[in-house]
Formats: structure tokens, sequence, C-alpha cells
């Protein structure tokens, strides 16, 4: 099996690992600084648990409590009621939006770095690289139909399902990262063949 980016010339495999990491660090990064209002009691992890929900009664209790840290901050802030932005929200929904440009920033930075290791090898673990690679582009996919059922949740959209389906491909997503991750990093520490 042949690695999704084999073509990409050798002398330039290095470099465009290292950009795309560095340019997934600083998303992941930004997503950091954005995810932090988002943690509530219902939703401890921020938008992971968004994510996760799984069920529309555990996403509804997350919005709702993004909704009460909007009403809290505009008492803070002094605001009467009828001017509230929901500031939850617009994060989530920003953060949902820049997640669709770090796709397939962290699929690059993903598929180069099992390449990067896949090609100190041949045989299975070469051919165990090829499959890491592929599955960097299969999570960004999961991640688009997770964000647009996530969006979805969040302009009010009724679908029942969509909580489980972000929660599958969440979990879809999450693995095929952690799968290339593992495998990058245990190929790169294998003696080279």
């Amino acid at each position: 099996m042949r690695h999704p980016l084999e073509s990409i010339p050798g002398e330039y495999r290095q470099r465009i690992f290292f950009t795309f990491l560095a340019l997934t660090l600083i998303l992941f990064a930004v997503f950091r600084v954005l995810d932090r209002p988002l943690q509530t009691d219902a939703a401890p992890n921020g938008i992971v648990s968004f994510e996760l929900a799984g069920n529309p009664q555990t996403a509804r209790a997350i919005t709702d409590s993004w909704k009460e840290m909007s009403l809290l901050l505009s008492a803070v802030a002094g605001q009467p009621d009828a001017n509230i932005v929901n500031v939850p929200y617009v994060l989530a929904a920003f953060g949902l939006g820049i997640d669709y440009l770090f796709m397939p920033v962290y699929a690059l930075a993903l598929a180069f770095g099992t390449l990067l290791a896949a090609r100190r090898h041949d045989g299975i673990i070469h051919s165990i690289g090829a499959l890491a690679g592929y599955g960097a582009f299969a999570a960004a996919l999961f991640d688009a139909v997770e964000n647009y059922t996530l969006l979805q949740i969040l302009i009010g959209n009724p679908q029942t399902s969509y909580p489980s389906i972000a929660a599958f491909c969440a979990v879809m997503k999450f693995g095929l990262i952690l799968f290339g991750s593992m495998y990058a990093l245990v190929a790169w520490l294998l003696p080279k063949k």
C-alpha cells in the first residue's frame, strides 16, 4: 500500500511537516483560549464535552449552561437582559468555523508525520504507515461532519440524531488521530531498516 503523500519529493517532506506542525500548534493554542469560557459544570472539557454529548439531553444541558454563563457575564457587566450577547455561543460557533481551517492543517501535519516515519521501514510497518496517512485525512472528514452537526445544534435545529452523529464522528476523529500519532512515534523510534 502506498502512502497518500508518497509522491511528494523526499527533500520537501520534512520542511512541509514542520510547517504544518507549527501551524497545528499555533491553531491549537488559539482553540485553548477560545475554549476556556466554554468550560462549565455541564461541559467540564468545553467544546470536547459538547462534541461527545451523544444525546439531545446532554447537548441541551451544555448549551443551557452556556446561556447561563452569558447571563452571568451580562449581570456582572451591568447590561440589561435585552442586550445579551451569548458569548459562549459566539465562541463555540467561531471555534467550529476556525476548525474547518484547522482540519487540513492537522491532517497534513499528521499525514506527513506518518510518511516520515513510514519511509524508515518496509513491509508491514510501512503499510501501516500508509494506512495511518489515509486515516489522518479520514479524521478531518469525520471532523467536518461533526462540526456541521454541532453548528446545527447551536442554531437550534431540532434533529435529535445530531448529538449522536457528532459523538460518533468525534470518537472516530480522535481514534484516527491517536492511531496516526502513535504510529508516527513508534515507527520513528523503531530501528531504521
